[in-house]
């Protein structure tokens, strides 16, 4: 009988677990007056629907959610003929959660017919919840009574123009680029992150094009929150010329003043503009291999043009390449027959110098410059090779680049021989004679 009183505990004990688990994972169950969405139901039931309807995008473990149900169900009950209420597992649906740009949990946004959807950020009770769908409702309504065309689906939620930053990339889009960065650090669970995430989102897009913007989220990606010694969320940070020290943002949290902010650092953090010998594979590595153009000058040989000369060419490239510095381009130059293999690829060497080419080493193509190397000409060069110019030529694999010192900035100087008389050459300045002469 003990034996029969133990294994009907540990089966009710083993039942009761599941149960709880089981009402967890669920939340709303069949007979709930919550509608439960779906990927397959949820353009059909949300995003065509010609009523209101309020989505709460939950996790089945989240606390906040748990203490939501209730309510949420009761606010179906009150609101049932009038709006739709309804539910979305975000973390059994991740993709479609992210399409909504939902970072914690509970998130309510309100669908209306024609119009974008809209986050409720009011109290978490019964009363304030309906009375901010009937303030939707009254405005649907005052828009159809005006002729305004609303009968239309909802407008699906734009996607988000921040780029999700995590440990495996952060260091190739950010650190790496020439552009400027700015990126959030933030918590699911921070309500002022919450606040905050609209205004970034907008701000992002009104950005793009001109300044990246970025987030990451520090409950998942721990090693960048202290490697830039991050202690409270949100926390922003400027990463500029100097990506090694990134300034923090302390300004309003709209999407007006990070939209101003943005655009006054990108007058302050562009890099200067720089031309770089190509004196080995590293600088080749550093400067071509993730410009969207490098640029590649082959000049004379320092006997030819002297100091004075190669430091004209140089600085001929520097101007166009202060006019182009916020262009994710590279300038480079080598001296002629410096670098055989790369002049080879390119169709130069042996006469022509100057040369210049542009080079796109991910996509294995180059142009080479057809007119005259001179400012002017090389501006329009540069401008037709950003517009994605004609003429391009298949880069006939990778170039070997050699290890090189680098130029000394002085004039070249001719190698003086030992002088040698026809005598000595001959072999006839030796008294002995070959025993082999005939």
């Amino acid at each position: 009988m003990r034996m029969r009183g133990n294994q009907f505990r540990a089966l009710s004990i083993s039942f009761l677990f599941c149960f709880v688990f089981s009402v967890c994972d669920a939340l709303y169950g069949p007979s709930s007056p919550v509608l439960q969405l779906t990927p397959s139901n949820f353009k059909s039931k949300v995003l065509d629907s010609n009523r209101v309807v309020l989505v709460e995008f939950f996790a089945p473990w989240c606390g906040h959610c748990q203490a939501l149900t209730p309510i949420w169900e009761k606010a179906a009950t009150v609101l049932k003929g009038v709006a739709t209420v309804a539910a979305l597992d975000a973390d059994a649906h991740k993709s479609l959660a992210q399409e909504y740009g939902i970072r914690g949990f509970p998130t309510i946004k309100v669908f209306v017919p024609g119009k974008p959807p809209v986050d409720y950020q009011g109290a978490r009770d019964v009363k304030p919840i309906a009375e901010f769908a009937l303030q939707q409702i009254k405005v649907l309504l005052k828009d159809r009574l005006s002729g305004k065309a609303t009968g239309g689906p909802s407008e699906k939620s734009e996607p988000n123009a921040s780029v999700e930053l995590n440990s495996q990339n952060f260091d190739e889009l950010v650190v790496k680029s020439k552009e400027l960065w700015i990126v959030e650090f933030f918590a699911p669970w921070c309500g002022h992150c919450k606040k905050l995430a609209p205004e970034w989102k907008k701000a992002a897009k009104n950005l793009q094009g001109k300044v990246k913007l970025g987030h990451v989220d520090c409950d998942v990606e721990k090693s960048l929150m202290s490697r830039f010694n991050v202690q409270g969320f949100p926390t922003i940070l400027i990463f500029g010329a100097d990506k090694d020290t990134p300034l923090p943002y302390e300004g309003a949290r709209t999407a007006k003043a990070i939209e101003s902010f943005a655009l006054e650092q990108l007058e302050t953090n562009v890099a200067p503009a720089e031309v770089t010998e190509l004196t080995g594979p590293d600088v080749m590595e550093e400067k071509c291999g993730s410009a969207a153009i490098c640029f590649v000058a082959f000049l004379p040989d320092i006997l030819d043009s002297k100091a004075e000369g190669r430091n004209k060419y140089i600085q001929q490239l520097l101007s166009v390449a202060e006019k182009f510095k916020r262009s994710p381009y590279s300038y480079v130059w080598a001296a002629a027959g410096k670098q055989p293999d790369l002049e080879n690829r390119v169709g130069v060497g042996g006469y022509g110098y100057p040369a210049l080419v542009a080079l796109n080493v991910k996509k294995g193509a180059y142009a080479p410059l057809k007119s005259a190397f001179e400012l002017d000409q090389i501006i329009e060069f540069v401008k037709e090779a950003g517009r994605g110019g004609k003429g391009n030529l298949p880069l006939d694999g990778t170039p070997n680049i050699s290890k090189i010192e680098p130029w000394d900035g002085k004039d070249g100087q001719i190698i003086e021989e030992d002088e040698f008389s026809l005598e000595e050459l001959m072999g006839g300045g030796d008294d002995t004679t070959s025993k082999d002469e005939l």
